[in-house]
Order: structure tokens, then sequence, then C-alpha cells
């Protein structure tokens, strides 16, 4: 039945556009090689971590028990220590390390570490030498003069403490003649912005060369796929570089995207670190450090401070979630590109359509789950009228059947002339045996914008539904196999077949079971075994886009029946060949 292979069809398109596109990407970007030497807090004397053969979650994060829990000690002693600059706003809170004027203890405020609602915030910089380490500073390299480094020790005011409404400046002066001063802001979201200046009050000119680093380790990294980037990201002469890993990275050293950099530095699924001239041009590498550390370098050009004079270069550095609305308001504000940071891939003109929708329903029913049901409602109410004409299209063919049966018995032995007849059939009965072709090709970006919005927007991330859905981004948490949590094991992710993988494939059997049957014993059996091959394939994937895809069938049931009503030729097939079919097996 012409139905049964639109959807076969449709599956196995929806399956090639999630799949299926590893090969096209990741050799398009030129790389060259400019080491710049610049003194940072850290480096690659660390160990390397024995997580390192553990695969990274979907998420990010430590992998390993004895990582977490070195973790949580180092990172006590660390910023117990002292000698730290409060960091208060409503997006992030942490300290500044005045020890090398070192931005490396953030948590990000509006998000939690799991979805207990007990657990503590996202935590997105750690200092040097932690299993979590990632931070950013910002300094000088000098040409015959001193200048400050990694183990300089900054002064602020008394009692100062970086707020929205209260910046601060940290200073030190090297005794020749040379003052050198960071002063930080920071907005309620996730900007803090640094400017650099240096005065020189001495008797000669000096050169310097300011420059802003993020350093991170990639064991914290979040699973970089296909379709979904973790690692170096950038904005090079206004395009968006998604081309560039830490493997990458590792086997070249050095790393430079040809172009001015806009904005450079790493990302995961949902949180970014990145570094933004503002005003003045710069070169962004890319360096590997050894021992899984990684460096993004922000680097000015050289500049001759002439006595009296003073140089200054201000810029962004970014540490939070990558909240859609959040990063289009600094694009707005100056930061190139800033919103294509999330990786929407080459469809975003209709993923972000779809995600806008989803985010308006949500805000009108205050339920991600309820607003999936009514985005599906709402693409299947648009499409009606086109399933209208793909029945009235079957019922077409249904007719024209016996003409078509005498066609292929009188041209049996000359397939070509067969074809024309056929053809020229088609056009004298007015029926397009394409049409019941278009409802299951308008579906297929419709799935895959939800598959992406559902992966990728943090809006999704620990949104839930009902009952034991508390997370819509990711997979079902109750699993057949281990009796819904109730056995002491993990099932495999091919065998971890949730309630609504089962759900989806007892939806999809009952979707086939409507269509007439096929009088092909092979088609008969492709039929039986795809709901359930679909189940196992789909069972990985997040909660929401199941929920999806079963309401969509739900849907097509309703409609099944509702347009066979106003078919009956049709049903009256249908029952034809379920009776035939029980009379072949007789």
């Amino acid at each position: 039945m012409e139905n049964q292979r639109n959807i076969i069809l449709a599956v196995l398109l929806t399956a090639l556009v999630l799949f299926g596109w590893e090969a096209g990407v990741g050799y398009f970007y030129p790389q060259a090689k400019t080491p710049t030497k610049v003194e940072q807090a850290g480096g690659a004397e660390k160990a390397s971590s024995p997580s390192s053969s553990i695969k990274p979650t979907r998420e990010g994060g430590l992998r390993d028990a004895a990582d977490v829990a070195l973790e949580r000690q180092d990172l006590k002693s660390a910023l117990a220590g002292g000698g730290r600059l409060p960091i208060e706003a409503p997006g992030l809170s942490g300290s500044i390390n005045l020890t090398g004027a070192i931005v490396d203890d953030l948590v990000i405020n509006r998000h939690r570490e799991t979805v207990k609602k007990d657990s503590g915030p996202v935590r997105i910089f750690s200092p040097a030498g932690t299993p979590a380490q990632q931070f950013a500073q910002f300094g000088w390299v000098g040409s015959g003069v001193a200048t400050p480094n990694a183990k300089t020790v900054w002064t602020a005011q008394q009692g100062a403490k970086l707020t929205p409404s209260s910046p601060v400046t940290l200073s030190w002066n090297d005794g020749s003649g040379q003052t050198y001063s960071i002063r930080f802001a920071i907005d309620r979201n996730y900007m803090i912005t640094a400017e650099q200046t240096v005065d020189n009050t001495g008797s000669a000119p000096i050169t310097v060369q300011p420059f802003g680093l993020v350093n991170r380790t990639d064991q914290t990294a979040s699973l970089d796929t296909w379709n979904v980037h973790s690692g170096p990201i950038g904005a090079f002469d206004g395009s968006v570089s998604f081309s560039t890993n830490y493997s990458d990275v590792s086997d070249k050293g050095t790393v430079k995207d040809a172009g001015s950099t806009d904005w450079i530095g790493f990302t995961d699924v949902y949180w970014m670190s990145t570094l933004a001239p503002v005003g003045s041009k710069a070169e962004g590498t890319f360096r590997s450090l050894g021992n899984n550390l990684f460096r993004a370098d922000l680097i000015y050009d050289q500049s001759v401070v002439q006595p009296g004079q003073r140089l200054s270069r201000t810029t962004k550095l970014f540490a939070g979630a990558k909240e859609h609305n959040v990063l289009d308001a600094y694009e707005k504000q100056g930061i190139t590109n800033f919103g294509l940071a999330i990786d929407w891939g080459w469809f975003r003109w209709f993923e972000k359509p779809i995600f806008w929708l989803l985010v308006k329903l949500f805000s009108l029913v205050g339920n991600f789950g309820v607003a999936i049901i009514l985005l599906t409602l709402i693409v299947r109410g648009i499409m009606f009228p086109i399933a209208q004409r793909q029945f009235a299209s079957m019922a077409a063919m249904r007719a024209i059947q016996p003409k078509m049966k005498a066609l292929q018995e009188r041209y049996k032995d000359d397939k070509q002339k067969q074809q024309q007849e056929v053809m020229k059939l088609y056009k004298e009965e007015g029926v397009n045996p394409l049409a019941g072709c278009l409802p299951m090709f308008l579906q297929i970006p419709v799935f895959f914008a939800l598959y992406k919005t559902l992966i990728l927007a943090i809006e999704m991330r620990h949104q839930p539904f009902v009952l034991w859905i508390k997370d819509l981004s990711a997979p079902d948490p109750l699993h057949i196999l281990n009796l819904f949590g109730l056995l002491p094991f993990d099932p495999p992710g091919f065998l971890a077949i949730g309630v609504l993988a089962l759900l989806l494939g007892i939806t999809m059997f009952l979707q086939f079971k409507l269509n007439p049957a096929q009088m092909d014993p092979t088609q008969q059996q492709i039929f039986m075994i795809m709901p359930w091959f679909m189940m196992f394939v789909m069972a990985p994937f997040a909660s929401g886009l199941l929920v999806y895809w079963i309401t969509s069938n739900l849907l097509t049931i309703a409609q099944q029946k509702f347009l066979y009503s106003r078919h009956p030729q049709l049903k009256a097939q249908a029952e034809k060949d379920a009776g035939d079919k029980k009379r072949v097996k007789a």
C-alpha cells in the first residue's frame, strides 16, 4: 500500500538525517601554526587524569568518582586560602584570585548540577591544579620590561566586591615606573568585562602585548558528536567555526583559524567560556599544553607606550550557560554572531522558529511536555489538509488498480512500454502517485528541528513532564529490563527500553495495523518488525522526542479513522485485503 511505503520511507529518511552526516564535516577550515608564548597559571605539569579513558557524558563534567571527590577536596583548600576578591551577581558567583589576577572560581546560579532541587549550582570555573581545572587570565607580554605574571600578587581596595553595580580595579606597580591595572565589571548574566591598562610613568618607552586566555581540561568536556559540537569554538571574520576539536589541537600543538578573531574559547553542549576583543583587533589561537590541558589565547598586537602615556585594551569574558536570549542580546551589543554559538547546524532557519514556538507554548502552559504535545497538535493541524489530499490520492490510486493490473498484464514483457502506459493512465485519471509522500516529507524537518532543540537548548534541561519524567532532554529513566529500577543494574543503551519507547512501538504498530494489508509476505514482515525496530532505535533518545512521536502516532491513528470515514472505499479495501491475507495463510 502506498501509505505504508511512505511511512517506511519517512522513517528511513529521518534516520538518514539523524545519523548519516558524519562524513560531511570536519575538513573545510585550514589551520596554521602560530605559537605565541604567554605566561599563565597552571600548565602541563598536572598528571593525566585516570578518568581520561572514560567516555564523556552528554552534559560533561567529571566522570570518575575519585576525581569528583578530589575536586571537592581541592576546591575546599584552594578557596579557603584567602587572597580572593568575591564575585556576587544574579548570573554568576565566585571569586578572583588576587595572585595572578585569575578568574578561577565561578558557579552558574541559575542552573543546578542535577534534577534534584537541593543540588548545588553548576560550577564552570575551578582553580589550576584541580581535576576540573578551568579559568581565565589577563596579562601582558613585555619586551625588555617587567610585566605581571601568574605569581604576581595584585592589590584591590579594602572590602572590594565585584557586583553589577560595583566594578573593581586590581593594580600592580613594577617599581620601575610602570603601573598595571585590570578593571573588572560584571553584568546580571554571564559577562565579565576586563579593561587592561598600563601607565608608563618611567623615562623610557616600553613595548608590551596584552593578552587574555582561557585554560581548561578536556576531562570535563561534554560528548563531541557529529551534530553537537563540544570543544574549541570561535568566530573568525564573522563565521562561527565548529570544525576544531580537542584531538585536532593535541595533534597539531597550535591551531589558528584564518581571519580576524571576533571571539574564541571552549564550549560544551550547555556551557561556554569565551573571550571577545572590544574595539581592537586580536589574534586567536588554540594550544595544547599536554596532559589533557588546553588553552584559548586572545593576543593583541605589540604596542609601544611612550613615557607619560597609557595603553588600554578591553576584553569581554563570557562564562556561563548558552541561553539563546542571553547570547542573542550579547550579539546585539556587538559580539559578532554570538547567538550562533548554539550549534543549530545548517537548518537553523527552520529549527529556531520551532524552538521559538515551543518556548512560547511553554510560557503559556508552564510544562514543556504539554508544550511539546501542543506543538504536535499545531503541526498536524497545519498538515491536515495535506493529509486529506493524501487519502484522496490513495482512494484514486485504489480506484484505478484494476486498470493498472490490466496494463501490467498486457505489457508484462515490455517494461518500458508498461511504464509509459501507467504514466499515461495517471495523467488521464488525474492521479499523482507522489501526493501521499508530502505529509511524511513535511514531518521530517519538524522532527529533526525538535530533536536538535531537545539536545541543544538549555531551556529544555531538567524540564519535567509528569510522573517519572523529570528531564525531557534526557532518556526515559525507567527501564523495563531492570524492572523500572528495582533491579540493581543499568541495561546498555540499545536495551534500555523505557516506558516511552514501548508506547512508541505500540502506537506505531497500531498505526500500521490501520493501513490496508499487503499481499506480499516480505512487506508484511517488514511492517510487523518496523515498530519494534524503531522502539530499540529511539529508546536512548530524549524523552521529549518520544513524547512528540507518540503524540504524532496517536493523532495519525485518529486522523486515519476520521479519513477512513470520509473515504469508505479505502476502509472496504482494507477489510478486503485483511480477508485475502487470511485466506492466503489458510
